[in-house]
């Protein structure tokens, strides 16, 4: 069997060995019962759930009762839209967001249309960035709700998400930022951003799939998403996927330093740096310099089909954004909103590197790849 090599970390990564371990107990020990049981079995289960809000609260540098669980990103990016913008749609309809964002954000924003929202969807420049004071200009007096992505999934680029903050702020507006793809990679303490609402995702940051946690500052008002019984003090109804949320505590805890990162970065930057020595001009980086994801290589080959070369890939997982339809190749929306030509954008590939990531990989991909070229 040939050798596989992971370079997708951005789609979803596996579950740590560390997470995995402690996950156990809750899959096939003693701690299966409902935590809403007051037996024994019941409070072994919320006992995990407390330590494990504990531990995303940390995270996120937040308080644990502004920690509310659920499926995963896109739930928690639907209950921060729907919930903010039904709360509060006596007082205006009208949404801010980019042209960038995740389907998990455009896509709720455009099934409010159906009640009646009006959405902005905001430009960004041509490195993936938007211009606060585009956010600004965009403000209207019924403007209820502004949702930015923290860093974007193709090409991780990192948004001033500080600077948006303040201008929500001054302005008693709503603030919302998709924050999947950087939980567990940058800083994400929601005192420092200014945001009011905050989306993460288990299966980005080797917690499992399934799970995911929505940010509600304390004092912020939205409306429920799934109605039930009292769960989640009353904010999200269902019985709580125990092991899972006990698996992103511990993943949480495990990357809320930072420090995994470091090596990933070096590798990221290595093999940018061999990429440029071995196609010079041919190959382009997409996305901002400096201000991007650790783990994140979003590159094009000049005049090539990204596809194309991904296929030749042998045991290499990354991804394109580009979609093929009956035969026609379509160059991603987050790059064409960037306004790179159809030229560079259609050759683009991007590789998502992470903690298993190794120089030996990184060569190895390297060499396919000058064969291929």
């Amino acid at each position: 069997m040939e050798r596989q090599i992971y370079l997708d970390f951005n789609a979803s990564t596996p579950i740590a060995p560390e997470v995995l371990v402690v996950m156990q107990p809750y899959l096939a020990g003693d701690c299966f019962g409902n935590p809403s049981s007051v037996h024994r079995f019941g409070k072994l289960a919320g006992l995990g759930i407390a330590k494990a809000r504990q531990r995303v609260a940390v995270l996120l540098g937040c308080e644990t009762n502004e920690v509310v669980f659920t499926s995963g990103g896109s739930e928690a990016n639907n209950h921060a839209i729907k919930g903010a913008f039904f709360a509060r749609r006596d007082q205006g309809n009208h949404i801010i967001t980019t042209a960038i964002e995740h389907p998990a954000v455009h896509v709720p924003c455009e099934y409010l249309k159906r009640f009646g929202a009006e959405v902005t969807y905001l430009p960004v420049d041509g490195t993936g960035r938007v211009d606060p004071d585009s956010v600004r200009k965009a403000i209207t007096r019924k403007t209820i709700l502004i949702s930015v992505m923290h860093a974007n999934n193709e090409v991780g680029t990192i948004q001033p998400i500080e600077e948006i903050s303040k201008i929500a702020k001054e302005n008693q507006i709503i603030f919302h930022s998709d924050a999947a793809q950087s939980a567990g990679k940058v800083a994400t303490h929601v005192q420092t951003l200014g945001v009011d609402l905050l989306s993460i995702a288990g299966h980005k940051f080797y917690a499992p799939k399934g799970i995911g946690v929505l940010y509600i500052k304390r004092g912020v008002a939205i409306d429920s998403l799934i109605h039930g019984a009292g769960h989640e003090q009353g904010r999200r109804a269902g019985t709580e996927n125990t092991a899972s949320i006990v698996a992103l505590g511990a993943a949480s805890d495990l990357f809320s330093s930072g420090r995994e990162m470091s090596s990933v970065q070096e590798f990221r930057d290595l093999f940018w740096a061999l990429l440029q020595e071995t196609f010079g001009k041919k190959v382009q980086r997409n996305g901002h310099p400096t201000l991007v994801l650790p783990n994140t290589l979003n590159v094009s080959f000049v005049g090539h089909i990204g596809g194309e070369i991904l296929r030749k890939l042998k045991g290499v997982a990354a991804s394109t954004g580009s979609a093929c339809h009956s035969g026609e190749t379509k160059m991603s929306p987050v790059l064409e909103a960037m306004g790179i030509s159809p030229e560079i954008g259609l050759g683009a590939i991007r590789f998502s590197l992470g903690r298993t990531t190794t120089e030996e990989e990184i060569r190895i991909v390297l060499k396919q790849m000058r064969e291929i070229l």
